[in-house]
């Protein structure tokens, strides 16, 4: 319970958190509000759709605060190609951090090559950015789970996440638990789809999540 046990304000929590806004319906206005709220609570980054990068960058300059961007979202079927071009693209526009979402059909079908190139594309498109794979523990089983993380690491990812928030299911501790397992020290773990409330955040977090993606930022502060 280390985790509980350091979370003493709310900005100790703050600072594990995306604040995130990937409705198809968010507006401008929308996401320059979820900026807003982050510097005040000092969330760790603003999480948006490629659109929106620009406007997130330029809204966020001089602050703490990082711009997050997902690719390949939310369900990661697009050609790698594709996939890299939209890294490359969002980090000249100002994407600090990209989550993509891994070939989930490839890694089903046994394909770990096509997944492990799918990722190591991504990240050399990204550059200096930080990568995070979206392995969707959801529509996997658990020795699939160990094996994206293990595919992950293999390719050079800063982060494993465990979900898009779009599919059947969130972030489990226990997924979060496995994913740390697997990868260790070495990578970082991001639970999101599901953290709504501070008690599921600090569950998170000491299952051993290094970062939380969440739309309910704000009320988790201040629960």
């Amino acid at each position: 319970m280390g985790a509980v046990r350091a979370i003493r304000k709310p900005t100790d929590l703050a600072k594990f958190i995306d604040h995130t806004i990937l409705r198809p319906d968010a507006t401008a206005s929308d996401v320059g509000h979820l900026c807003e709220e982050a510097v005040t609570h000092g969330f760790h980054s603003v999480c948006v759709n490629p659109l929106h990068t620009q406007l997130v960058a330029s809204a966020l300059a001089g602050s703490a605060v990082r711009t997050c961007v997902v690719i390949g979202f939310p369900l990661g079927a697009i050609p790698t190609a594709l996939k890299a071009a939209e890294a490359e693209w969002v980090v000249a526009h100002g994407a600090q951090e990209v989550d993509m979402v891994i070939d989930i059909g490839s890694l089903k079908a046994g394909d770990l090559r096509a997944v492990r190139d799918d990722i190591a594309a991504v990240k050399k498109a990204c550059g200096k950015a930080l990568l995070k794979v979206i392995i969707e523990t959801c529509l996997l089983e658990d020795h699939e789970k160990v094996t994206a993380c293990q595919i992950s690491r293999d390719a050079g990812a800063d982060f494993v996440k465990t979900s898009t928030g779009f599919s059947r299911g969130g972030a489990t501790a226990d997924d979060v638990a496995l994913m740390r397992r697997t990868v260790g020290d070495a990578l970082g773990v991001k639970a999101s789809g599901g953290v709504r409330t501070y008690a599921d955040a600090v569950q998170m977090i000491d299952a051993g999540a290094s970062r939380i993606g969440a739309s309910a930022s704000v009320a988790i502060v201040s629960d």
